[in-house]
């Protein structure tokens, strides 16, 4: 997986029985980080407002830079 993925396409392949991946928006988790990174809001930005699909994107956005989930959380709520 790399920074280029479509985060739609992750979530939907990898959480197929959640709906709302169907509402999430068509950015790469490029996109994803450089919103979180510039503090604008996650949940604006994914199209979802719901913890667990914000979670899931942020533990795989962790893997993606080979941290763990709090490096990324800590950053959203840095920011927030």
């Amino acid at each position: 997986m790399d920074l280029k993925r479509n985060i739609k396409l992750y979530y939907k392949k990898n959480y197929p029985d959640d709906e709302l991946g169907n509402d999430i928006r068509d950015i790469t988790f490029l996109e994803l980080f450089k919103n979180l990174d510039r503090g604008i809001n996650i949940y604006e930005t994914i199209n979802v407002n719901d913890s667990i699909v914000r979670e899931r994107l942020f533990q795989a956005l962790a893997d993606l830079f080979d941290s763990d989930y709090n490096y990324i959380y800590n950053k959203w709520l840095k920011n927030n």
